[in-house]
């Protein structure tokens, strides 16, 4: 995506209120989100040991930020991308039950990002997980859990309007879903991203169902690793993928706007069948990976919600970098200050 440079922009919020204000957003959303979801806050690794099978391959093209230990021997260490397998097996390590999960503070550095309005070097999330049972793999159950969250995305809007009445809401009462074959049906002509822009245009906020798998054209609506999100098993209709992106339209920027990926776990028939679909049979041997073929990992339900990008969203500014510290290239910095976006 290109820099946008908004017409007329005007900061709604001074740079010392804004700081007042993602204090305040962040507080709310996840204590929203843990009591919504039955999560407790838990400790999140920034690094990971290299070859476990542990961190998120993201598209699989990604190259983590790594480093070797001298104390250990020269191991190899990577900075998370994202900590999808982690938090699954922390489930197992600590016993949680169905119906109950945890959250964490996920910090990630990926190198290969397209810096822009909405991308930056430093990815900050909630990385979030929940025991399910065996029987509770199904759409039904993944729309249930989208639901809540769009509830706690709606009420954190309202907190901010009631905070700051001059930033008016946008978001509608409710979430649309929509399978990602639908969009490409209604759409075919139009790219991934293009169809996401016309759907959070017309409804306000989607969740674009099944990511990762080939639709009917044989190409997938979006890259996903293989090891975590289930995008290969069949739905009631025929569909393929029990995972999905929160995606909401953004007055500012006019663009789609994903706040979060999620999505219910593999099994061992899933895992299998996504790692042949990749090509990464390999993979099966990997610590991670042998444990959740051999039974040792608890049926999840799981997710990814940007903090930044929902405080960016929330307070209506134009740049992530109005509500995040990281680097930008000189000219993006000088052509976003000439149009009073003033970054951190």
């Amino acid at each position: 995506m290109a820099l946008i440079i908004p017409r007329h922009y005007k900061q709604k919020l001074l740079p010392e209120t804004t700081e007042v204000a993602i204090k305040e957003i962040k507080h709310a959303f996840q204590s929203r989100l843990s009591e919504t979801l039955n999560l407790r806050r838990v400790t999140a690794p920034l690094f990971v040991l290299s070859g476990t099978g542990i961190n998120d391959d993201l598209n699989g093209v990604e190259k983590a930020v790594g480093f070797d230990i001298p104390a250990m021997g020269g191991a190899h260490a990577e900075v998370v991308h994202s900590l999808a397998k982690w938090k699954r097996m922390k489930l197992a390590a600590y016993d949680i039950a169905p119906g109950y999960g945890l959250y964490t503070d996920m910090n990630a550095i990926r190198t290969g990002e397209d810096l822009d309005n909405i991308h930056s070097l430093y990815v900050d999330q909630w990385d979030w997980e929940m025991t399910i049972k065996e029987s509770d793999r199904t759409l039904r159950k993944l729309k249930d859990v989208v639901t809540k969250i769009y509830k706690v995305l709606k009420d954190t809007e309202q907190d901010v309007y009631k905070r700051f009445p001059h930033i008016t809401p946008t978001l509608p009462d409710s979430i649309t879903f929509i399978h990602s074959e639908d969009l490409r049906r209604r759409y075919p002509d139009l790219t991934p991203k293009e169809r996401e822009t016309e759907a959070a245009k017309e409804y306000g906020a989607v969740f674009i169902i099944g990511i990762g798998g080939p639709l009917g054209d044989g190409k997938p609506h979006d890259g996903r690793a293989p090891d975590y999100d289930d995008w290969s098993t069949p739905d009631g209709e025929g569909y393929q993928g029990l995972n999905g992106d929160i995606i909401v339209w953004d007055t500012v920027l006019g663009i789609a706007l994903e706040l979060s990926s999620m999505g219910i776990r593999v099994d061992h028939a899933a895992l299998e069948r996504q790692l042949e679909a990749a090509g990464c049979q390999e993979r099966a041997s990997l610590p991670f990976h042998k444990a959740l073929l051999d039974g040792e990992l608890p049926a999840s339900i799981g997710g990814g919600i940007g903090q930044s990008r929902l405080c960016m969203f929330l307070l209506q500014k134009a740049h992530i970098g109005e509500v995040q510290a990281s680097l930008w290239p000189e000219d993006q910095v000088k052509a976003l200050a000439e149009a009073g976006v003033r970054l951190m």
